[in-house]
């Protein structure tokens, strides 16, 4: 992991790399941005996992910190965590950055976030700029929450951001109260300006996952990271309270750096269903299944393993309680879309199955599994098949066709009406006429 710091008054990594590197096993590397051995990469691969970049004091952070070099980063599979400070301005190559994944920041230098109802009475009396905010919610029914925690996190002097489009790979973390708005102390005009954002529409904390599932989190407050606030208390309308900071810092970190949420697919097969239930467990059964050809109308059982990295070792995957998992047989279009349902679980893995008939149509089809959900990485598994027609023989007999008996017994009335036509026209011999003589 690097950790990027030139600015003094943000001690968070040098006071963080012991904890990191004993706690949770990462080896910390704390380097100046503007030093002249640092590169993100090294023989074309990148030279590190993660990147934590902290407030700078420069304008720019060199040719080694580019916004294109952070997202051939990113590219590579690698995350990174910005933290913002209202202290300092952003990097231009930040800022090119967050424009990059369509997150903005307020133009004005030195703006903040701003509450008069929710703030710390202690260290904010009268700027009121430190926010105390409980911990998020699940932005969604269907998404699980990997933030939830106790007591409120105080952010101090935060930058707010905005997420400008309905992008799948944005997410907001962690939203301003109702009652925020961004703010900057320098501006005395006495016209009143329309402010950057104002309640939910602020995010303090926000979230970028690519497709690669690379994980990219912007903060905006780098002091809420600073020992100070692990320890400190607060003062919420004369009440005190303890600050959960620690525990936040530890749930968004180790989201970042892929210690959470992480979905890893083990087995995968799919057969036709003879009535049996298969075990994928059992490896003596995969030679026989996952065949490349199909029949059409012909019963099918598919199977996927799936297991969740949750800090350092994989347990069982379920999704949330309004999730699904789901099958795709497609051609150009899906012709089943079916939701997988857990049949059997392992010390450290679920199997999910679900059986249906492949459809009415005949040509090249794929099994998908397509499972992309905020602060999960993506699962995006396809194997190809072919579905052909009936053979000669395997079309059902016409005496096996309930509609059909009608014909078949027109036709064997009507030969049997000939053979006793016949039977009789040969059998049946002209009666006599008598001749009367005459004289």
């Amino acid at each position: 992991m690097l950790g990027l710091n030139s600015c003094n008054s943000i001690n968070w990594v040098e006071a963080s790399t012991k904890r990191f590197h004993l706690d949770r096993g990462f080896r910390t590397t704390v380097e100046s941005p503007k030093s002249a051995k640092l590169s993100l990469f090294k023989h074309g691969e990148r030279a590190y996992d993660h990147v934590i970049l902290l407030p700078s004091k420069s304008k720019g952070l060199g040719p080694a910190l580019t916004a294109n070099q952070f997202l051939d980063f990113m590219k590579k599979e690698g995350n990174v965590v910005v933290a913002l400070s209202s202290e300092t301005a952003t990097p231009s190559s930040v800022q090119s950055l967050l424009l990059e994944l369509d997150i903005h920041t307020p133009s004005d230098k030195g703006a903040l976030v701003v509450d008069h109802f929710n703030y710390d009475s202690t260290s904010a009396a009268e700027k009121h700029d430190t926010l105390l905010v409980p911990f998020p919610d699940a932005p969604r029914p269907d998404v699980r929450n990997f933030f939830a925690g106790e007591s409120l996190i105080a952010v101090p002097k935060a930058v707010g951001q905005t997420l400008e489009n309905e992008s799948p790979l944005l997410v907001p973390v962690l939203r301003a109260p109702s009652t925020a708005y961004s703010y900057n102390p320098k501006d005395e005009a006495d016209t009143v300006e329309e402010p950057f954002a104002t309640g939910a529409q602020l995010n303090l904390v926000s979230s970028f996952q690519a497709h690669n599932s690379a994980r990219f989190t912007v903060i905006g407050s780098a002091e809420m990271l600073q020992n100070g606030w692990f320890l400190q208390d607060a003062k919420l309308k004369g009440k005190t309270i303890k600050t959960a900071n620690r525990d936040f810092a530890q749930k968004i970190t180790a989201w970042t750096f892929q210690e959470t949420g992480v979905l890893k697919v083990g087995k995968l097969l799919h057969y036709q269903n003879e009535g049996q239930n298969k075990k994928l467990n059992t490896s003596t059964a995969i030679p026989e299944n996952n065949p490349t050809i199909y029949r059409i109308k012909e019963d099918v059982a598919f199977q996927i393993e799936i297991s969740e990295y949750k800090n350092d070792h994989l347990v069982p995957f379920f999704p949330a309680s309004d999730d699904n998992v789901q099958l795709e047989f497609s051609m150009l279009s899906p012709f089943h879309r079916l939701n997988l349902t857990p049949i059997s679980q392992t010390a450290n893995s679920t199997i999910f199955g679900v059986s249906f008939k492949t459809p009415d149509q005949h040509g090249i089809f794929n099994f998908r599994i397509n499972y992309r959900r905020p602060f999960l990485t993506n699962i995006d598994e396809k194997r190809q098949v072919t579905v052909r027609h009936f053979a000669h023989d395997e079309w059902p007999r016409s005496w096996q066709i309930n509609g059909a008996w009608p014909w078949i017994s027109g036709i064997w009335v009507t030969v049997g009406g000939f053979v006793a036509f016949v039977a009789l026209w040969l059998y049946s011999a002209p009666t006599e006429k008598t001749v009367k003589k005459t004289q």
